[in-house]
């Protein structure tokens, strides 16, 4: 029986739009829809308008407003760092290594493989257990021809923070450019990249309650990428193509109150999740916590967690039945078929990547909600459960 109660609990995958955000949107539907290149005065409305969200970016990172370039989404970013840096350093005659990780996210991983097959060397660094890049593991894998190291700032299935500063430290000892994807970071943890030395950045509008298809890359002054997206003169010359107005005023409204809110959110976020981990161990045998055990070290309301003996999608849909909205994984690779890439690199074997759950809780989870969930879980397993001890008992397993 279906209940009419709904719980979002996949806040990483991502955010609803935040009332205020709407608001300020909105009048850039209709009213102040001026194109912002245009010398007329509702088109230098519109400029203003960009302006101070590329502030408002700027301030939520520490970074300058002239080091903030508007992208069409996180993904976006990280295919122009990547692209543009490889291949700006191969005409040089720099080298042609780029140094990433095993967990990266798909649109970090994906455009390396691309990379390779145009005769670019990529090296994949292992991690711990917990999912942690080690700085003693990047120095070792550094050659005199690497010309970028892309590290991502939080992993985005099992939340571990990775020591962004001295990752950075290691890579600018030998000269060679850093770079972050930082979508499940902003918003989520504070962030200096002046103090943390970071060169480049990614982010995402819709992680941090802003509209989706909008995202910025964050550009040290003094590093040069070379253009993107060719046409005109957009971003600063960088990113051709009419500015996504009201995305760009959502993206600014939400870094804002991002920025106001993180103290309260950090704690709001890390304490429900804390009490989502306590009672499934308490509730549910067999289960496991995967990534840091410092729960310090974590994305604030990132809960992965391993069931035994079940198929994590028979949980999914299960608890989507009850209202429930949870992940096997990342919502981009959420309709495949292999196992999660991330959980294999930390040593999890393939029949428990298939029977995990992520569970991430936001700003609008409430305690009701995690008991309802943990309520709902515990029937959901026990079910799954009966029916796999039949089946292997007939042999179907």
């Amino acid at each position: 029986m279906t209940e009419s109660r709904k719980v979002y609990l996949d806040y990483s995958a991502t955010t609803p739009v935040r009332d205020e955000v709407l608001k300020e949107m909105l009048p850039y539907f209709t009213e102040h829809f001026g194109n912002a290149s245009s010398l007329y005065t509702i088109g230098l409305e519109s400029k203003a308008a960009i302006d101070k969200a590329r502030e408002q970016v700027a301030n939520l990172i520490g970074a300058s407003p002239k080091e903030i370039y508007f992208t069409g989404g996180g993904s976006e970013s990280d295919n122009w760092v990547l692209e543009s840096i490889a291949n700006d350093m191969k005409s040089k005659g720099k080298g042609n290594h780029i140094i990433t990780s095993r967990i990266e996210h798909h649109a970090v991983l994906h455009t390396c493989q691309f990379l390779e097959k145009n005769g670019y060397e990529v090296t994949y660094l292992d991690v711990e257990k917990d999912g942690t890049v080690t700085p003693e593991a990047l120095e070792k894998a550094i050659r005199d021809d690497t010309v970028l190291i892309s590290i991502m700032y939080i992993n985005n299935e099992i939340g571990t923070i990775e020591p962004i500063r001295e990752l950075a430290e290691v890579a600018h000892k030998h000269g060679i450019l850093f770079h972050t994807d930082a979508v499940q970071a902003v918003g989520n943890t504070p962030i200096d990249v002046k103090a943390a030395g970071i060169d480049m950045l990614s982010m995402s509008s819709h992680k941090i309650y802003g509209p989706k298809g909008e995202g910025a890359l964050y550009v040290r002054r003094g590093v040069r990428i070379p253009s993107f997206i060719h046409g005109g003169a957009q971003e600063m010359g960088k990113r051709a193509g009419t500015e996504n107005l009201a995305g760009i005023v959502g993206f600014g409204k939400a870094a804002e109150l991002a920025k106001q809110n993180l103290e309260n959110h950090v704690r709001h976020c890390s304490e429900l999740r804390d009490y989502l981990v306590q009672q499934i161990m308490e509730k549910i045998p067999d289960v496991y916590l995967n990534g840091p055990a410092d729960m310090s070290r974590r994305h604030p309301g990132n809960a992965n967690i391993t069931f035994e003996y079940i198929e994590g999608e028979s949980i999914l849909l299960l608890l989507d039945s009850f209202g429930i909205a949870v992940s096997t994984g990342s919502a981009c690779s959420s309709k495949s078929l292999e196992p999660s890439h991330v959980l294999s690199a930390i040593g999890v074997p393939d029949e428990m990547i298939h029977g995990t759950i992520r569970f991430t809780v936001g700003d609008f989870t409430t305690k009701e909600d995690i008991d309802y969930t943990v309520e709902c879980l515990v029937k959901v397993v026990e079910r799954l459960r009966e029916i796999s001890s039949v089946n292997s008992q007939k042999g179907w397993n």
